[in-house]
């Protein structure tokens, strides 16, 4: 247990203060409680005998004190339980207030975590990505931190609240009647026992539901983002018996859980209720006295039994919550660990890569670019992917100047998207540098990324406005809409855009499913102009398309010609005859370079 805490204080990182706050509502709580309970005892007790006020030194000494000395004792008993009905009704806002402190405060954590994890998987380096499921990462996102606070936070701080007013009552059981305290401890204490024995279970189930979860989403992706296929390859009983089968298992186990769960209030409940029975009647038959002796015990009996029925059945729900909430747990200390563990290993290329990033008033990166007025180099640049010996690119040296059309060819497996990561600052390379006009891209990496616009084979684009898919990222009140229609004009969209009957404001569908391959690929060329880069790198850019399509996409890319600086990646040789330069490619290295027409006859 004190390990599970110790996972839940890391993952509090930042909040625990507030447990200090909460820790003394429910101590209060349980106070207030006990003392509450307690004076039901003798309010009863004097209430049959009101002569007996005078008996109990510290009531006497306020029968006097008060005021009472020359009224009767039922006005005095009147009194206390006037006095006892505010302390219960004060309880009651202090046991309501620690609740919604309770609920909140899990939450607030809830809403934290699901910010911490988005953030910190943003300021990763992209080679973070390359070994992990986007399922997982969702799931730890969406599913994982709502587990947490309800599998894990809520049920520890209800079972402190509750396990504080449970004690307060023992406790005051035990100054009671000690054979109360003997008996209750009697009933918990085995049914605590044999709940325990189902800890293993409740982690299991737990285990169960995080995986089949995951299986969902996953399965989930791979349907639905892959439709044409699925449709097409007649795939749908496949994914509809994967996501039935997980479904299946999610239930069963979720059901196990909540109906186990209910077995410790039934349990002792019922136990309770037989020991009362049997108490009464046992004291009964061996007392001379009959029921008025027994009036005060069992008055504090039925209120704190009432009280802690609840109590102590919530404090072994709580237990079993947590213990089905261990999965979660782990996922989420080891993914969050993980991460801090790559970033000490990864600190100066985290550095790197994340540069001197300013956050402006809207959000955005503030717009800060290097200086690009002459050319840019890769000097000596190699890498190789982690865990991998061959390096994917490897002594490469390159110049591009300002203005060129250059273009990157060579077989699959060359290093050509490799290159590309690299160009775009997502890789940073193991030796060697990037410099732009004899500056290190890697002083603010952001300012270099600032300069580059990146236009790849498949152009992702949002379920969303075409106005919000070219101007990406950026609030709709600071959209400037002369770059706007500039951007549209230049990559050939107007025509498109004004037979819409909702022109720019048109909703494109999810993955731009409604427009054609050609419409795709110029909202993505109008992206990277809205946002003014100086270098647009194209990958594979019009690989997809049919000829005339490309021939239309070509012409938008042509035009950009010596206002721009082009990178081209492309199989298809008619998309670079027009370029500057052209390198070809070989295991991550220079095989050959030159124009156009000096690389295709030393190739071909």
């Amino acid at each position: 247990m004190f390990l599970y805490i110790s996972k839940i204080f890391y993952l509090l990182k930042g909040s625990r203060a507030k447990l200090v706050v909460i820790l003394f509502i429910f101590l209060l709580t349980s106070l207030l409680e006990a003392v509450g309970i307690g004076l039901i005892g003798p309010f009863l007790d004097m209430a049959t005998e009101p002569e007996k006020v005078r008996q109990i030194s510290l009531l006497n000494s306020l029968h006097k004190n008060l005021g009472f000395v020359g009224s009767s004792n039922n006005d005095f008993v009147a009194f206390l339980g006037v006095v006892i009905t505010a302390i219960f009704c004060f309880k009651s806002i202090v046991y309501f207030l620690s609740k919604w402190q309770i609920h909140k405060f899990s939450n607030d954590q809830r809403d934290r975590l699901v910010n911490l994890l988005i953030k910190s998987y943003l300021s990763l380096p992209y080679e973070f990505f390359l070994s992990r499921n986007t399922a997982s990462l969702i799931k730890n996102v969406i599913l994982e931190t709502s587990n947490f606070s309800f599998l894990c936070l809520l049920p520890l701080l209800e079972a402190t609240a509750n396990l504080t007013i449970t004690i307060a009552l023992l406790l005051l059981l035990a100054k009671t009647s000690p054979w109360l305290l003997i008996s209750t401890l009697g009933v918990l204490v085995p049914i605590s026992l044999l709940f325990n024995t189902l800890g293993k279970k409740f982690r299991n189930w737990g285990v169960i539901v995080s995986e089949s979860q995951r299986e969902i989403v996953r399965t989930i992706n791979h349907s639905l983002g892959g439709f044409k296929e699925t449709r097409v390859f007649g795939c749908e009983q496949y994914f509809e018996k994967q996501i039935e089968d997980q479904a299946k298992a999610h239930a069963r186990a979720t059901s196990m859980f909540q109906t186990f769960q209910m077995l410790p209030r039934i349990a002792i409940e019922a136990v309770l209720v037989i020991f009362l029975v049997l108490f009464v009647s046992i004291s009964l038959a061996s007392s001379e006295n009959g029921i008025q002796e027994l009036t005060a015990v069992l008055g504090v009996f039925a209120v704190a039994g009432m009280r802690m029925i609840p109590s102590s059945s919530m404090v072994l729900q709580s237990l079993a919550s947590l213990r089905n909430g261990t999965h979660t747990l782990d996922v989420l200390f080891h993914d969050l660990k993980e991460i801090e563990s790559y970033v000490g290993q990864n600190a100066k290329k985290i550095s790197l890569i994340k540069g001197s990033e300013e956050v402006g008033d809207i959000g955005n990166v503030k717009n800060n670019t290097l200086n690009f007025n002459s050319e840019v180099q890769l000097r000596q640049v190699t890498y190789s992917y982690p865990s991998v010996d061959k390096p994917a690119l490897d002594n490469l040296s390159i110049t591009i100047k300002k203005g060129q059309s250059i273009a990157f060819i060579g077989k699959s497996g060359a290093g050509k998207t490799t290159l590309v990561d690299l160009i775009l600052g997502l890789l940073v390379p193991n030796s060697g540098d990037v410099r732009v006009d004899d500056v290190s891209v890697y002083n603010d990496i952001r300012a270099w990324q600032n300069l580059v616009g990146y236009i790849p084979q498949t152009i992702f684009l949002m379920d969303d406005t075409i106005e919000r898919n070219i101007a990406f990222g950026v609030p709709d009140e600071v959209i400037d809409h002369t770059k706007l229609q500039r951007a549209i004009e230049v990559a050939q969209l107007g025509e498109f855009i004004d037979a819409l009957p909702e022109s720019i404001g048109t909703v494109v569908g999810e993955r731009g499913v409604r427009l054609s391959g050609g419409q795709r690929q110029r909202i993505g060329i109008a992206r990277a102009l809205y946002h003014e880069r100086e270098i647009l790198v194209l990958d594979e850019a019009t690989s997809a398309l049919d000829t005339e399509t490309e021939r239309l996409v070509s012409e938008s890319i042509s035009a950009l010609a010596g206002t721009k600086t082009l990178i081209i990646i492309a199989h298809r040789l008619s998309t670079i005859e027009k370029c500057d330069y052209v390198y070809m490619l070989q295991s991550g290295r220079i095989a050959n370079s030159g124009s156009y027409e000096e690389v295709m006859s030393a190739s071909y």
